[in-house]
């Protein structure tokens, strides 16, 4: 299975991540298999082989 397959992550997952930046809401970006921070610091964490990468150092900054 490689990065580029489409993967759902389950309701109950979603519910109880947080942002580990900033410990805001995430919202899932099915399309671009990104989860994005709606909290203050707007970061976007990959999700690679359908496993979310919520490591700080990974994450995309906003653009400015």
């Amino acid at each position: 299975m490689n990065s580029e397959t489409s993967h759902t992550l389950s309701k109950t997952l979603l519910d109880i991540l947080a942002c580990p930046a900033c410990k805001g809401e995430i919202e899932y970006i099915e399309a671009q298999q990104k989860l994005v921070c709606l909290g203050e610091c707007k970061r976007r964490y990959p999700i690679r082989d359908g496993i979310p990468v919520m490591l700080i150092d990974e994450a995309e900054l906003p653009d400015e």
